[in-house]
């Protein structure tokens, strides 16, 4: 096959409310830079070698502001997904490699419910190592039954977003099971011009925010019974398309 028509193949993975998909988060949390190199290596394997039914697509993600790695996955359905979870090899092979290396393993089942862009640039959220994209990854603990407004507040509640220097794109995820994870959760996956514009965003002095984002901030911290983050580069994507 020519170069060219290699090229012509290639897809990148779009988060779409539009789509059914299943989405999967798998984050898992290292000590060293050393470790999270490891876990890069071993995502990417799997990555390279997908082959399952019902699998779209994979994005793996090197952090940046921890070591630790994210996969982002989409799947046709969860039916698909526990059949690779039942699966021999994930049991035996890739859990126990996955365990020598981290320090925490989440994974996360979601729908997502809630997407946005910055003005100008287009509906579709790509994900792709070909974009310079510096992505934030949110996980919002909370009490079944505040998740729904959670979710709300994650989303829709934040339309003062768009202003924001750097801003590129935020998507909401409402959890619907894990594995290594209790309670309901959500998950916000945002995307931004720089390291600079994300921390400029994210450390503004609660007392100088604009009324509408104090006070969805203040609602949020009232729901939430945990939360933490980390920062990430998209490094590797493989789509069921290629």
């Amino acid at each position: 096959m020519s170069q060219d028509l290699k090229e012509a193949k290639k897809t990148m993975p779009i988060i779409s409310t539009e789509d059914n998909y299943l989405t999967v988060l798998n984050l898992f949390t290292t000590d060293t830079p050393e470790h999270q190199d490891q876990l890069l290596t071993e995502m990417q394997k799997i990555v390279d070698a997908a082959a399952y039914p019902g699998w779209i697509s994979s994005t793996v993600h090197a952090g940046q502001g921890t070591p630790a790695t994210a996969n982002l996955i989409q799947w046709r359905s969860g039916e698909d997904l526990e059949k690779r979870y039942d699966g021999e090899e994930f049991k035996h092979r890739t859990l126990p490699v996955f365990r020598e290396i981290t320090t925490a393993i989440r994974l996360l089942q979601n729908e997502i419910v809630f997407s946005r862009t910055r003005p100008g640039t287009g509906h579709r959220v790509e994900v792709s190592p070909d974009r310079d994209d510096y992505t934030a990854i949110e996980v919002h603990r909370v009490g079944q039954a505040d998740q729904a407004e959670l979710v709300t507040l994650l989303g829709e509640g934040q339309d003062w977003l768009v202003n924001v220097p750097g801003y590129r794109s935020h998507s909401v995820f409402k959890g619907l099971r894990a594995m290594f994870v209790e309670g309901a959760f959500a998950v916000v996956y945002s995307q931004w011009d720089s390291k600079e514009s994300y921390e400029a965003f994210r450390d503004l002095p609660h007392a100088t925010k604009p009324g509408p984002r104090r006070a969805n901030d203040e609602r949020i911290a009232a729901l939430q019974t945990g939360h933490d983050a980390n920062t990430y580069r998209v490094v590797h994507t493989r789509t069921a398309g290629e």
